[in-house]
């Protein structure tokens, strides 16, 4: 496993203190980061050798939110590759050790030239090292539906501040958007992530929220034609007392 050590930033909490959904999701981007750059394949080789690794979905669940300056540890590590997919996994841990965060993920090996997925090839993965166990965690879908019933929620117009080296909308963007269109008051305790296609500088993205039963939100976001960016779905539960 590759690890990095941490404290949560006051710039990386919530309204309640604790590191944001936002800050979650930012944290296990940088780890798999850091670990591509430690083991020269960074951005900057990628970009020369045009090539890109996507993400195709996410599952992260949270045990418990990290509180301000707290002390953490972020880890990753890949599980498995086949074809154009690459399939890693992530902790967030205490000083203890004890689990804060757990997620799977599944991404994708992409040609920035010809703009189409690639076979992953062995000197693709070699600098990762060997592969490890996944986390057990429950089975849950990989590719998400759109609702037929919803709420439309606010437009969002994309920014830079939105966008990363890709030159498209980050994927924890859309996780953070669709925390947006659900009401407040709520915690978040898992994240289910579909992206579908890719928004970019000034495409207007149009929520499509819906209710599902036993604290379940499902938040389509889609372009001005309905085609889905991302679904996300989110398990609520009501804000505890801090």
């Amino acid at each position: 496993m590759y690890t990095f050590n941490s404290r949560v930033r006051y710039s990386e909490t919530d309204e309640y203190g604790r590191l944001s959904v936002l800050g979650i999701i930012n944290y296990m981007q940088d780890c798999s980061t850091l670990q591509s750059e430690d083991a020269k394949v960074g951005v900057g080789f990628l970009d020369q050798n045009h090539k890109a690794w996507l993400l195709s979905s996410w599952r992260i669940n949270i045990d418990r939110y990290p509180k301000l300056g707290e002390a953490i540890t972020v880890g990753t590590w890949p599980t498995s590759f086949k074809g154009i997919y690459g399939y890693r996994d992530f902790v967030l841990r205490d000083r203890t050790g004890a689990d804060l965060v757990r997620a799977h993920s599944i991404w994708f090996l992409y040609d920035t030239e010809r703009q189409t997925p690639i076979r992953v090839q062995p000197e693709d993965t070699a600098p990762y090292g060997r592969e490890e166990a996944p986390l057990a965690l429950d089975p849950s879908p990989r590719r998400l539906s759109v609702p037929e019933h919803f709420r439309a929620g606010e437009p969002v117009q994309i920014a830079r501040h939105h966008l990363d080296t890709n030159h498209h909308v980050n994927n924890a963007q859309y996780v953070d958007m669709a925390r947006e269109a659900i009401p407040q008051g709520l915690t978040i305790r898992e994240i289910r992530a579909d992206y579908k296609k890719a928004a970019l500088l000034g495409d207007i993205v149009l929520p499509s929220v819906t209710e599902e039963e036993d604290g379940w939100w499902t938040v389509a976001l889609k372009n001005t034609a309905g085609e889905a960016y991302a679904v996300i779905q989110l398990l609520t539960e009501p804000v505890q007392c801090m």
